[in-house]
């Protein structure tokens, strides 16, 4: 029987390296955040998907993947460009295996998971 796998959306600014404003992407290096950056390895290791989100325009897409490359952090793909309200993910009900299939997390910014 395969094991299903989980997929995991996991934005990146205040989540995965200290929140910084836009304007200053360029100049100030990222810090990351140790438990989530550990969390990442963790699921990855069990082979679970990785989908990053951000709110950064595209433009800045060799940039963040350089921040993500040199700080190590594990992702499967990336996402630009999302809108910076509320993200509502819509899945449906599996008839045959009981159990929510959409889970949402919100963690305070900048405190990791």
């Amino acid at each position: 029987m395969d094991i299903k796998k989980n997929t995991y959306f996991v934005d990146i600014d205040g989540t995965i390296f200290i929140y910084r404003k836009f304007e200053t992407y360029r100049d100030t290096p990222a810090q990351v955040i140790k438990s989530t950056k550990q969390f990442l390895q963790n699921i990855r290791d069990e082979g679970h998907m990785i989908i990053l989100t951000t709110a950064r325009p595209e433009e800045m897409r060799d940039h963040t993947i350089q921040e993500l490359s040199k700080n190590n952090v594990p992702y499967d793909r990336l996402v630009m460009g999302i809108e910076r309200g509320p993200r509502y993910l819509i899945n449906d009900l599996s008839p045959k295996e009981p159990g929510e299939r959409a889970i949402a997390i919100n963690l305070e910014r900048d405190k990791g998971i």
